[in-house]
């Protein structure tokens, strides 16, 4: 019994040894993170600041990759086909990850069969925002309003198979009311017209909505996020109102299935400690943007099945057909 339990240990020793030398040894060249978003927008500016710092704890260089193009499938097809060696990975946002396959009938890739989750990053909420001229100061009186005189609300949104437009299903949905989506290409120009009074609602990013709320173009009713955001503390949450409503924008690095463990691991440790850095911190919360970071891979791949379940159930109920 003794000779077979000095076995058992020296053979778990040995396996041990491959672990801990893909650990000591990487990385020994430098790494890409790759973004299906186009260079200049908030993803392209959170990635870029979090290789450069994750980049100096490792002692290489992380290159921001930029593949943007196909609704998200571009670059999220590369990073997908990348060799899992530890040398690769996709800062991704929740479109490709999880509500992208719900709403494309053919993908060429799985997203929960081709990455594994390495490290939360932050979150975003969106804001609901509404014309002053509508008589509604919280959702409970706009969709008092929509029942009451449904041809006078309007939301302009990015589409109806886009954030915003699903979301405006959603809440048709939970509240029974039909406000009338007017879908834009550029969303930028929803703004504008919901400014101008010719809509009444647009949801955007707290980021951008902090200066128009500041000077009483719009009004907030709501954040789209499960917790209140602490850059507009005093607008309450779509859950205060449906429990359970949670569908903030969120950044998080995957690595291509097969990416070995002690990369994993310690990739996911670099970005948990890059994210409690006081100049970080200050950064990304002085944008509006809330920090994630902090748990492990496990933590961050139960957060993304929780996404994909509120994602799956949020497209069966609103009735979008994938294409």
């Amino acid at each position: 019994m003794t000779r077979l339990l000095h076995a058992a240990v020296a053979s778990l020793v040995l396996l041990a040894v491959p672990s801990a030398a893909v650990a000591q040894a990487w990385p020994n060249r430098p790494i890409k993170f790759i973004s299906s978003q186009a260079a200049g927008n908030a993803t392209d500016t959170i990635a870029r600041l979090t290789a450069d710092l994750v980049g100096k704890r490792l002692g290489q260089t992380i290159v921001v990759e930029n593949r943007p193009g196909g609704g998200n499938v571009i670059g999220t097809q590369a990073a997908a086909r990348s060799a899992p060696d530890g040398y690769t990975f996709f800062f991704a946002t929740a479109a490709p990850l999880v509500s992208d396959p719900y709403t494309f009938k053919s993908l060429p890739y799985d997203t929960r069969k081709d990455f594994v989750p390495v490290a939360r990053v932050a979150e975003v909420a969106f804001v609901i925002l509404a014309h002053p001229s509508v008589p509604a100061n919280n959702l409970s009186e706009l969709f008092a309003l929509a029942k009451k005189e449904p041809d006078k609300v309007s939301f302009a949104t990015d589409g109806e198979r886009r954030f915003s437009g699903m979301i405006v299903a959603w809440l048709n949905k939970l509240a029974g009311t039909k406000i009338l989506q007017i879908p834009y290409k550029a969303q930028t120009q929803g703004v504008q017209d919901t400014i101008a009074g010719r809509v009444q609602l647009v949801i955007v990013a707290v980021p951008g909505s902090r200066q128009l709320i500041a000077t009483g173009k719009l009004k907030a009713l709501a954040v789209t996020s499960r917790n209140r955001s602490a850059a507009l503390p005093e607008v309450p949450t779509v859950a205060e109102t449906f429990p359970g409503f949670d569908f903030p924008g969120w950044w998080l690095v995957v690595a291509p299935t097969g990416t070995p463990a002690p990369v994993i691991d310690r990739m996911n440790k670099q970005i948990n400690a890059v994210l409690k850095e006081e100049v970080v911190v200050k950064r990304l919360t002085g944008m509006a943007f809330t920090i994630t970071a902090g748990g492990s891979p496990q933590d961050t791949a139960n957060y993304v099945n929780a996404q994909h379940a509120a994602w799956g159930k949020l497209v069966k109920e609103i009735g979008i057909k994938p294409e």
